[in-house]
């Protein structure tokens, strides 16, 4: 049920994000979601995309330092309290989170959490025996 995540290293200038979508437009790879961690000098971009090997393959080709990290994806109804409702059961579990982010399907139906846990098996496991929907890896990529 895990979800398999692909980051990128960008060095912080005009255009460095550009190419590297242009370089998976090129090659077929749909980005489903992602997130940009900024500092002065660089950037971690963190994406979730259709195909994880051939977005790897291309990065790589093209210079880039790409890792690959397991997240898990939660699916929550895109209302107020949402991501609450998940947070409440982790906390009450102990389970920590090394970061998020988050995209919306269809406004005004449900919304997607991307988590980083420090354990995600343990997470998931918390996640499903509570009733939350924890969304495969190959549903996602297809979404």
């Amino acid at each position: 049920m895990k979800v398999e995540q692909i980051s990128i290293f960008l060095e912080n200038k005009p255009g460095g994000l550009e190419y590297a979508t242009r370089l998976l437009k090129d090659g077929g790879v749909n980005i489903r979601t992602l997130s940009i961690a900024d500092t002065t000098d660089f950037g971690i971009v963190r994406m979730i995309v259709s195909d994880v090997q051939a977005a790897n393959r291309i990065l790589r080709e093209n210079g880039f330092t790409v890792s690959r990290t397991p997240v898990v994806a939660v699916e929550v109804p895109d209302r107020p309290g949402g991501l609450h409702s998940i947070l409440d059961v982790l906390a009450r579990h102990q389970i920590n989170i090394a970061y998020l982010y988050a995209f919306v399907e269809k406004s005004g139906e449900n919304a997607v959490i991307i988590f980083r846990f420090d354990d995600p098996d343990a997470a998931i496991d918390v996640l499903v025996k509570n009733g939350l929907t924890v969304i495969p890896g190959e549903k996602l990529y297809a979404l």
